[in-house]
C-alpha cells in the first residue's frame, strides 16, 4: 500500500490528502493578502490621481475581472488546476510590483488589470483543485471544512497584518505593494508544491492540454449545456448570487455610508472591520455547527435570509445596535460561502469542466453585483440609504421565496451523485451509499 494512502490519526485523511490541505491554506492566505487594501485610495490619491481616475480603473477592474472569468476556467481545466494556480500566482507577484515600478495612473490600470487577470485565474481553479484532490484520496467528506478554514486562515492574517500597513509605509512608502508581491511569491511556492492528483478524471490534471482552440471552445460549450441541461445546476449558482451580492455590496460600497448615518466617527470604522472580520473568520472556520437536521441548500437560503433580516435591521438601530448586526451580517456570510461552494461542486458533474463552471457562476454573481452597486450608487446619491437596505432584503426574499417554490413544486429536483447512491429524500438530508446522512455527492443529470 502507498504510503499516501495511509491514514493520518484518526482523522480520516491520508497524507497525500492532509498535504493538499496545508497547501491550500497557505496558497488562499497568501495570494489573498494584499496589503494594500487598507490604503489603496490614500496612495492613488498622493501619486496624483482623480477621484473619476481611481474609481474609473475600479470599474474597469469589475468588467476585465467578469471577461477574464470564462476563458480562465477554460484554461484550467485544459492546462490543469495546479497549473493554473501556479500562472495565477506569477501574474500577481507582477501585478503588485506594477505601481512600485511606475506609480502613475497607467501603472496602476496595469495593476487592477493584472489582479482581475490572476484572481480570475484561480477563482475557479482553486476550489476545483481541493474539490478534486480529496475526492481522488476518498476524503471529499473534508472538503467543506477545508475550504472554510482557508477563508477563515486568510480573513484572520488580514486582521494581523493590516494595522501594520499605516507604520509600514512610514518607513517606506511603496512597503504594501511590496509585501502583497512577497505574499504572492509565498503563494506560487505553495502551488509549485501541490502533488499532481492521482487521476485526471476530475479535469484537475488534462493530459491533452496541447490540442488547439477547438479544446477550448468544446469545453466552453459541454460547461454551457451542462448548466441548460441542469436545473438543479443552475438554481444552485442563481441561489448564492444574493450571498455575493450582499456581502459584496454591505461590506464593501455600504460599510462606511451605514456607519456615518448612524453618526460612528471614521477613526472607528477599522475597529468595526476587524471585528466583522474576526465573525467571518470564526463563522467560516466552523460550517459543522449548523445544524444537520436541515440540508445544506435549505442552510443557504435560511442564511440568505439572515443577511437581508440583518440589513433591514439596521434602520432601526442605534450604533452599537449597527455594530452588532454588522457582525452577525458578517457570520452569516462566514457560514454561508463554503457551504454555497460545496453546493455548487457536488452539482458538478464529475467528468465536466469543473473549472470552467465555476468561472460561470463567479461571472454572474460579479454581473449582480455591478448592477447592484450602480443601483446604489443612484440611491445614496438621493440620500435614500434605508430605502436601499429595505428593497435589497425585500428582493432577497422574494429571491429564495422563488427559489424555495421551484424545489417544493417539483419543477427542479435534487439529483443523485451516481450509480449506486440513492436520491436525497425531499427537503431531507442527502443520504449516502453507507446508507448515512450527509454523505452524498448530489451530480447533475446531463444531456451532452
Amino acid at each position: 500500500m502507498r504510503a499516501a494512502s495511509s491514514k493520518a490519526g484518526t482523522t480520516g485523511l491520508t497524507d497525500t490528502a492532509r498535504r493538499i490541505i496545508h497547501l491550500n491554506y497557505g496558497f488562499q492566505l497568501l495570494f489573498n493578502l494584499l496589503w494594500w487594501m487598507p490604503v489603496f485610495y490614500a496612495y492613488q490619491k498622493a501619486a496624483g490621481l482623480s477621484d473619476g481616475q481611481i474609481f474609473g480603473i475600479q470599474s474597469i477592474y469589475y468588467v476585465a475581472f467578469c471577461l477574464f472569468e470564462i476563458p480562465t476556467g477554460l484554461i484550467a481545466d485544459r492546462i490543469g488546476t495546479r497549473n493554473c494556480l501556479r500562472a495565477g500566482a506569477v501574474v500577481m507577484t507582477a501585478a503588485n510590483l506594477a505601481p512600485v515600478v511606475s506609480a502613475s495612473y497607467t501603472g496602476f490600470l496595469v495593476h487592477f488589470l493584472a489582479i482581475a487577470a490572476g484572481r480570475s485565474l484561480t477563482s475557479g481553479a482553486a476550489s476545483a483543485y481541493l474539490y478534486d484532490g480529496l475526492r481522488a484520496e476518498k476524503c471529499g467528506e473534508h472538503y467543506l471544512k477545508a475550504e472554510g478554514t482557508a477563508r477563515a486562515l486568510g480573513l484572520v492574517a488580514k486582521v494581523v497584518c493590516w494595522p501594520l500597513v499605516g507604520p509600514l509605509m512610514a518607513v517606506a512608502h511603496p512597503t504594501p505593494y511590496v509585501l502583497s508581491a512577497a505574499s504572492a511569491a509565498g503563494s506560487l511556492v505553495c502551488a509549485v508544491a501541490l502533488p499532481r492528483l492521482a487521476g485526471a478524471d476530475g479535469g484537475s490534471e488534462k493530459t491533452d492540454a496541447g490540442r488547439g482552440g477547438g479544446a477550448f471552445l468544446r469545453d466552453a460549450g459541454t460547461a454551457l449545456r451542462c448548466v441548460a441541461s441542469s436545473r438543479w445546476l443552475a438554481l444552485v449558482m442563481v441561489q448564492g448570487v444574493a450571498i455575493f451580492t450582499l456581502s459584496r455590496i454591505c461590506q464593501v460600497n455600504l460599510f462606511q455610508p451605514i456607519l456615518l448615518d448612524h453618526g460612528i466617527a471614521e477613526a472607528s470604522h477599522g475597529g468595526v472591520m476587524a471585528a466583522m472580520t474576526v465573525a467571518e473568520a470564526v463563522a467560516s472556520a466552523r460550517p459543522q455547527w449548523l445544524s444537520r437536521r436541515l440540508p445544506p441548500v435549505a442552510w443557504v437560503s435560511i442564511l440568505s435570509l439572515a443577511l437581508a433580516g440583518t440589513l433591514a435591521a439596521m434602520t432601526f438601530g442605534g450604533p452599537w445596535a449597527v455594530v452588532v448586526l454588522l457582525c452577525l451580517f458578517a457570520a452569516a456570510t462566514g457560514f454561508a460561502y463554503p457551504i454555497q461552494r460545496k453546493l455548487v461542486n457536488d452539482a458538478v458533474p464529475a467528468d465536466a469542466p469543473r473549472a470552467t463552471l465555476l468561472s460561470v457562476e463567479s461571472i454572474v454573481d460579479r454581473a449582480v453585483c455591478a448592477l447592484a452597486a450602480i443601483a446604489a450608487g443612484a440611491y445614496l446619491a438621493a440620500g435614500r440609504l434605508d430605502a436601499l437596505l429595505w428593497h435589497s432584503a425585500l428582493a432577497t426574499a422574494v429571491l429564495i421565496g422563488v427559489f424555495q417554490l421551484l424545489l417544493r413544486s417539483g419543477m427542479v429536483r435534487r439529483e443523485s451523485a451516481g450509480p449506486g447512491v440513492p436520491p436525497a429524500p425531499p427537503g431531507g438530508t442527502p443520504v449516502g451509499a453507507d446508507g448515512r446522512p450527509g454523505t452524498a455527492r448530489s451530480r447533475v443529470r446531463k444531456q451532452l
